[in-house]
């Protein structure tokens, strides 16, 4: 498909993404340099972005378009559960507690048939409690505009990956205790559970994506899949801790300067 912006423009906003990420600033969208029409001009400028950042971890993340499009984004910086995670915390920013899961063979994409859930089910190896921190160089996110959301990497700001947890999580109807502090403040104390119910349920999607990359979902992928608690702001940096079910904790920190773990 021919890109509806020129290949200057898609670098163009990558450089400003870019920027805006790593001074911390936001704009309004229409301020950007130019904002991108197609979800595949979306996709050059956030491979343009992630080329910029130097995200080279194999994760993910995989969410819906306001349409039902299957969309997905790296998660950068990707930190695989240290002892001392820190990462930048910046105003605005908000966390979600989330399920990842970490692929033990191939989901190539398919033209001739379609994955079923159990298709998924058997690709996973293993489950992790993750969290998601969510900033975007866009004032209004993707409410105006979401391919050029998109392109700013779905808003991932940074990814904590934490401890295992039983396959059950993954089952369709699951409400896991939650516990969210922020400094010691809890955020969020409730059952926490996916959007749509199935914590696959968006992993499936974008599995069945025929336009989706081929070297997408390759065997050794960590996937994220949707927040369990929605999207809570973070009012300044410090501790995070989050317990969920009985006995599994994730703790790290949001630091005024970015410590690199892992």
């Amino acid at each position: 498909m021919t890109s509806m912006l020129a290949t200057p423009d898609v670098i163009a906003l990558a450089q400003q993404l870019y920027s805006l990420r790593h001074d911390g600033s936001q704009v309004l969208t229409g301020q950007l340099v130019s904002v991108p029409v197609a979800l595949e001009d979306a996709i050059d400028v956030q491979n343009q972005l992630s080329k910029l950042e130097e995200a080279d971890a194999n994760a993910w993340k995989v969410a819906r378009s306001p349409v039902g499009d299957p969309v997905a984004a790296p998660l950068h910086p990707y930190l695989d559960n240290p002892p001392d995670a820190g990462i930048a915390w910046l105003r605005g920013m908000k966390i979600e507690v989330e399920i990842a899961v970490e692929l033990c063979q191939d989901l190539p994409v398919r033209t001739d048939r379609t994955y079923e859930r159990a298709d998924i089910e058997a690709a996973i190896s293993n489950a992790y409690l993750g969290a998601e921190m969510v900033w975007s160089g866009i004032s209004e996110g993707g409410s105006l505009s979401f391919p050029a959301f998109l392109a700013d990497r779905l808003g991932n700001m940074g990814y904590v990956r934490g401890p295992a947890l039983p396959l059950a999580v993954l089952q369709p109807g699951t409400n896991i205790p939650l516990k969210l502090r922020l400094n010691g403040q809890v955020a969020f104390n409730a059952a926490g559970h996916h959007p749509t119910k199935d914590p696959l349920t968006w992993l499936c999607d974008y599995a069945n994506n025929r336009s989706r990359p081929a070297t997408a979902l390759r065997a050794g992928s960590i996937i994220t899949t949707g927040s369990l608690c929605g999207a809570i702001e973070v009012p300044c940096s410090g501790d995070v801790s989050i317990k969920l079910g009985e006995h599994t904790v994730l703790n790290f920190e949001l630091t005024e300067t970015a410590r690199q773990g892992g």
